[in-house]
């Protein structure tokens, strides 16, 4: 079953810094990435059902980060939809910052859950749409680590269970779950992964694409 956009639906996009895609910067605040993508490609298809496309995500953010502006940069904003993209920083914090540490997948989920009850208390409509992280070759830099496979390696151990955390709260809100991890995963068994996100995490234009084509499949 899809989410009904009708006429004067608010979504709002949220999360990290695949979500932010330099929104900042951008005149109508939704950024270069997969959330202007879908709202372009949303008011082609149905002119006659405008939508309010909202984004509140910011880089480098972790669940952490997002609780303590939910209300602000969320909840007063009385969205009909919210789509959360986060997981990938709460991923790796622990080698990205030097103040950072491993975060438990059962926090991450426990931090996530408070997220979701008062959206699902409102009845929103809620899309969530699983961290990932693709099987690039070589070193890349992030921020002042260099990433190579051996750090991947044990990103994807730390990220699986968070995974796992994510379709549970899908299953345990009636979410509507986009599982990204695996969508890339299939891309990459065909094409390589630096054609989706040549770092691993920030998806190139493609990546960008592929992301919103499985977000529209969700709604109707």
């Amino acid at each position: 079953m899809t989410i009904t956009l009708r006429p004067g639906t608010t979504v709002m996009f949220t999360g990290d810094s695949i979500t932010d895609s330099r929104r900042s910067e951008s005149v109508d605040g939704l950024g270069s990435g997969y959330p202007l993508r879908v709202a372009g490609e949303w008011g082609l298809r149905h002119p006659d059902r405008p939508v309010t496309w909202l984004n509140s995500a910011i880089a480098g953010h972790k669940v952490m980060d997002l609780e303590p502006r939910w209300q602000t940069d969320v909840l007063d904003a009385r969205p009909n939809v919210v789509s959360i993209l986060v997981g990938v920083n709460d991923m790796g914090w622990h080698t990205l910052d030097p103040n950072g540490y491993v975060i438990p997948a059962e926090d991450f989920a426990a931090g996530y859950d408070r997220l979701l009850a008062p959206l699902a208390e409102a009845g929103t409509g809620l899309i969530l749409i699983a961290p990932f992280l693709l099987p690039i070759h070589g070193v890349v830099e992030a921020g002042v680590a260099l990433i190579g496979e051996e750090q991947r390696k044990e990103w994807r151990a730390d990220l699986n269970p968070k995974i796992q955390a994510v379709r549970e709260l899908a299953d345990k809100y009636g979410a509507h779950l986009l599982p990204a991890d695996s969508m890339f995963t299939e891309l990459a068994a065909t094409t390589e992964p630096e054609h989706w996100a040549a770092d691993g995490v920030h998806p190139t234009p493609a990546g960008h694409a592929a992301l919103a084509a499985a977000w529209l499949r969700l709604v109707a």
